[in-house]
């Protein structure tokens, strides 16, 4: 079995790489981990460090990643592209038609607390126009992809993340 992963070594690319092994484990699935380095969008020399910047630092997230699966017994490759991340993990699902492609659903879910109610209700605002006006990675994918896609939810309460760390 063939997995792709779209990982950029965030929070939420974390909680997909876990589900994988909890969910697929004992398959031993070979795990492809695509990471899409956005441009920066500007000509200035600012702009290259920064990109260079975020391209060495998604490397080394994905391959860390890959040796964590790869030291649990899973054939892992890493893949890295640069450009939209959606146009990227398309292509990639093209090229090599993975049995299923794993990603996490983007969020910006607040802690909890006193404010957290409404945080959440103008972060569900905001996520809604965003995807009204510009879409999704996982929308765009879940339209075009000619693979599976399993979308991992992200919303882990706050007692939950403060155990993990």
């Amino acid at each position: 079995m063939e997995i792709m992963l779209a990982y950029d070594h965030s929070r939420n690319a974390r909680i997909a790489l876990d589900a994988i092994q909890q969910m697929f484990g004992p398959l031993k699935p070979s795990v492809t981990l695509v990471s899409v380095v956005e441009d920066i969008g500007s000509a200035t020399s600012g702009a290259d460090e920064l990109f260079t910047e975020q391209y060495q630092e998604q490397k080394a997230g994905a391959e860390a990643a890959a040796a964590e699966l790869m030291a649990a017994g899973y054939e892992a490759k890493v893949m890295l592209a640069e450009g939209d991340a959606r146009k990227m993990i398309l292509r990639a699902t093209e090229e090599r038609q993975p049995d299923l492609l794993v990603m996490a659903r983007h969020s910006h879910q607040a802690d909890g607390g006193a404010l957290g109610f409404i945080t959440r209700k103008l972060d569900a605002i905001a996520e809604e126009f965003d995807h009204m006006t510009f879409g999704s990675v996982s929308a765009f994918l879940a339209r075009r992809a000619k693979c599976p896609i399993l979308i991992i939810p992200t919303h882990v309460p706050a007692s939950s993340m403060q155990a993990a760390e």
